[in-house]
């Protein structure tokens, strides 16, 4: 938890540094989507929270998260630059301990899967289709993995867990979302 309170925001984090390419290819998008949640601890952290909330839902839900959030990518591809965007990122972390709370409902979700898609698509903006196109493909894989990884070991762990440490979870995901909220209003 102390890494991820240190961190920053999601805003530069990507594989093309690392893979060194210059110029984007299919390989080399796939590469990158499969790659982009994890490298941002807030998109990371968020993708296993929902983890805590599917326990309540069905599986299924999982995909209109997925379908949500790709439809997210694809309007930030026509339209970016939403102002706010990454402050609204590390708020998302906020709504999901307040969804784990009961205090708002899981509907909310949606919109703020969305809203990380949006984000993670504004790296590749001015790259060819295809790249693109491969790029999206990889997102969709990890976030879906991750997704289903976390759905799974949390629903292994939930006869463990009880009310009290659903709450702390949800404490810590609310400090975590404050603290990369505050990284985005004062650098």
């Amino acid at each position: 938890m102390a890494l991820l309170l240190w961190a920053g925001p999601a805003s530069a984090h990507h594989a093309m540094g690392a893979l060194g390419a210059a110029t984007p290819t299919p390989l080399i998008g796939l590469i990158s989507g499969l790659a982009h949640p994890l490298l941002g601890p807030d998109h990371l952290l968020f993708l296993l929270a929902l983890g805590l909330v599917g326990l309540q839902r069905r599986q299924v839900w999982m995909l209109s998260l997925l379908a949500v959030g790709l439809a997210g990518s694809a309007l930030g591809l026509v339209l970016p630059g939403l102002p706010g965007s990454e402050l609204l990122v590390a708020l998302s972390l906020v709504a999901v301990a307040l969804v784990l709370l009961d205090r708002l409902p899981a509907a909310v979700l949606l919109p703020a899967f969305a809203l990380h898609g949006y984000v993670l698509s504004a790296s590749v903006i001015g790259w060819e289709p295809s790249p693109i196109s491969f790029y999206l493909l990889g997102l969709l894989l990890s976030q879906g993995l991750l997704l289903l990884g976390s759905l799974t070991l949390v629903r292994r762990w939930a006869s463990r867990w009880g009310t009290a440490n659903l709450r702390l979870a949800a404490g810590l995901l609310m400090g975590v979302g404050l603290a990369f909220a505050w990284t985005t209003l004062v650098p």
